[in-house]
């Protein structure tokens, strides 16, 4: 398989809104479309395919020989070049029948590791836009909630305002409302700010202007995992780049093996030389004037002690090593899905009860409150009290789907692939 250059359509989509036609303004673009685009422009997933290209153009050159040695000898020349014999000579040095495949098979299996680098890093890149773009869509959350607390702030500051002036509220009461409107006025430029720099965040991972416009879809979608644990670490001892890495380096350490055996086997040079006989006396028989010398040679392994066996041990080593090393991936991997998993399951339902439950209990909290304290039978500090936990609660829910967001993307991250649609 080669690295796939089609461009995407959510491609033409980010630059038309960096154009900023109406066209594109009218279409808010999901996570799925910055995705794909971001892995049409990113340049770090870019050099990862070149990467791969560059191991793939590297398979075919380990059938070749190595290349021949052409030699030319002017022999017993005297001082004005006049020399006896023009020696002519070619030279080619082969492997061992075997080596070339072997040697082969491993070019095939580092391409493969560059193409699941390659995966890795759109993988990761993935994970970054969505989890850049659930940030956006949460701030842009925590900016609408805290807006609704700044007009609560107002209306308290209001009632109390109007307490105050009837006597019955006192000015500390009028004091701590001006100043928690304050507070929040402040923390709205906080949000607006949080929401800015992850704008930029995201513009980067698009390999796009800083400040670049994007058309978000912002409505936060609560879903539930419907995965099972079960069938995700499945899916990531199977799929995870790591360990598809990981299987392959011990292949080849396998194969590094099988050539360190092979280098006690001798490597051959061939060798042909032509003589044009120039003089008389350098002649081997009268009238001869031509010589053809054919030559075959090959390597004796005599410092095998220290060379061929030292090899065949360092590769034993290395294939233990890569063996522990799949083991360990294959753990990590198990335990970082369980982890992630569970995770994602408490956030989904603690920011389900919060929406259905927690939220609408504050609101109502907050309603009683105001209009007891309008009839003086609590205080500030009750409604006060009221208002914050209103305003904590819908905190909290967006906090909790952000944790969700967060784990499903870390999930599917750690997975190797997507959820199934």
């Amino acid at each position: 398989m080669r690295p796939d250059r089609t461009i995407s359509v959510a491609f033409f989509a980010i630059c038309l809104i960096s154009a900023g036609t109406a066209t594109a303004a009218e279409q808010p673009l999901t996570a799925d479309q910055l995705v794909q685009a971001a892995i049409e422009v990113n340049p770090q997933v870019r050099a990862a395919r070149e990467q791969w290209e560059a191991a793939h153009h590297q398979i075919l050159q380990n059938y070749a020989p190595a290349d021949p040695t052409f030699t030319y000898a002017n022999v017993d020349s005297s001082k004005d070049f006049n020399a006896a014999v023009h020696a002519h000579s070619f030279t080619e040095s082969f492997q061992f029948p075997g080596k070339a495949l072997l040697q082969a098979d491993e070019a095939k299996r580092t391409a493969e590791i560059a193409r699941l680098t390659y995966e890795a890093a759109v993988r990761d890149l993935r994970a970054g836009v969505k989890t850049v773009y659930y940030q956006v869509l949460l701030d842009e959350a925590l900016i609408g909630v805290n807006a609704d607390n700044i007009a609560n702030l107002k209306q308290v500051v209001h009632v109390v305002q109007t307490q105050y002036t009837a006597n019955q509220a006192t000015q500390a009461d009028l004091i701590g409302a001006q100043f928690a409107l304050s507070q929040a006025q402040l923390q709205q430029r906080q949000y607006e700010t949080n929401r800015a720099n992850d704008r930029v965040g995201l513009n980067q991972l698009l390999y796009r202007k800083p400040e670049s416009p994007l058309n978000l879809e912002r409505p936060i979608q609560l879903k539930r995992l419907e995965l099972s644990l079960d069938k995700a670490v499945d899916a990531a001892t199977h799929a995870r780049q790591e360990i598809l890495e990981a299987a392959l380096a011990e292949k080849n350490s396998t194969t590094a093996l099988k050539l360190a055996d092979m280098e006690y086997l001798p490597d051959y040079t061939v060798g042909y030389e032509f003589d044009y006989i120039l003089q008389a006396g350098a002649q081997p028989l009268p009238g001869v004037t031509q010589g053809h010398t054919f030559s075959i040679g090959f390597n004796v392994p005599i410092f095998f002690w220290i060379h061929q066996r030292e090899d065949v041990r360092s590769a034993q080593h290395s294939l233990q090593a890569a063996r522990y090393s799949i083991n360990s991936v294959l753990s990590q991997t198990e335990a970082m899905v369980t982890q992630l998993y569970q995770s994602a399951q408490f956030a989904n339902e603690s920011a389900r009860q919060y929406k259905d439950s927690l939220i609408p209990l504050a609101d109502k909290e907050f309603r009683v409150a105001l209009i007891a304290y309008q009839t003086g039978k609590v205080d500030f500090l009750t409604l006060s009290a009221s208002l914050q936990s209103a305003y904590a609660a819908r905190i909290t829910y967006l906090q909790n789907a952000n944790q969700f967001f967060a784990g499903q993307v870390a999930l599917e991250q750690a997975m190797g692939v997507p959820f199934p649609r």
